[in-house]
This record gives C-alpha cells, sequence and structure tokens, in this order.
C-alpha cells in the first residue's frame, strides 16, 4: 500500500491510501477520489518525503526488540538466583566440603551456595556430587 499526502483545490489537506501510483491516477480520472471536507474531485498529491526501509533502521528496530529481550530475560535471571539464595545456605569457602558432607551423608541434606575453584569444582563433578554455578549479574539488571 503506498499512502499519499492529498489536498483539494479548497486547500484542505488529508491522506489517502491506494495499492498502487497508478490507482491513483484512476481514482482522480474518474472522479472517485474526492475531499472528504468539501466533496471536491480536483485532489493533487503534495510533495512528501517517501518512508525508506533501510538496513540501519531494520537494525536499530532489532537492537531494540534484543534489548528489551535482554532486559526481560535479565531480569527472570535475576529473580532465580534471589529465589536459590533466599532459600540456601551460604556456606562461603566450605562450599566443596560441605557439598561432600551432604553427598556422602555426613551432614543434614539442604540447599548451600558458596565458592569453589574450577578444579574443586570438577573434583565435586567426577565424584558425581551435582553442582550448578550461579552467575554472577552486574547490579543494574532490573
Amino acid at each position: 500500500m503506498i499512502r499519499y499526502s492529498l489536498t483539494c483545490d479548497n486547500a484542505h489537506e488529508f491522506e489517502g491510501w491506494f495499492s498502487e501510483s497508478a490507482d491513483f491516477d484512476r481514482q482522480v480520472a474518474s472522479g472517485f477520489l474526492t475531499c472528504p471536507v468539501c466533496n471536491s474531485a480536483a485532489i493533487s498529491k503534495q510533495l512528501m518525503a517517501p518512508s525508506v526501509s533501510t538496513a540501519r533502521k531494520k537494525d536499530d528496530m532489532q537492537t531494540l526488540a534484543m534489548d528489551t529481550a535482554r532486559k526481560q530475560a535479565m531480569a527472570k535471571l535475576k529473580e532465580a538466583i534471589d529465589t536459590i539464595k533466599a532459600n540456601a545456605e551460604d556456606v562461603g569457602t566450605k562450599f566443596p566440603e560441605e557439598a561432600r558432607k551432604i553427598h556422602y551423608g555426613e551432614a543434614d541434606a539442604r540447599g548451600i551456595i558458596g565458592k569453589a575453584t574450577p578444579d574443586e569444582a570438577q573434583a565435586l563433578v567426577e565424584e558425581g556430587i551435582e553442582i550448578a554455578a550461579i552467575p554472577v549479574l552486574p547490579d543494574d539488571v532490573n
């Protein structure tokens, strides 16, 4: 569809939508197109800038959509992390030791969080102890 800004011979401005440029010409020639204010059939197109879809506009729109989706995903991730932290005991650097005690029945089963080096985490996984890393998010995540 093509949108034209139109004017009649009485200077009334309005817009019209046409399936193609020739459609406007046919409607004017047949007298079918008239001014909605004064019913004049003397209609002409006004000078107007075309709406061009550029790659930059598409990129900007895609970036905006991705930023919105990213913010929503980050907010959900932050909510999940907050829930995990609220329902677990923070054992700090004793995490590998406490995880082993729980796994081998030497301590009560409970949710724990804490810190482990990559080597310590790998050793826990190799022992069959299920762990998961919790990402550290920037403070400005909403």
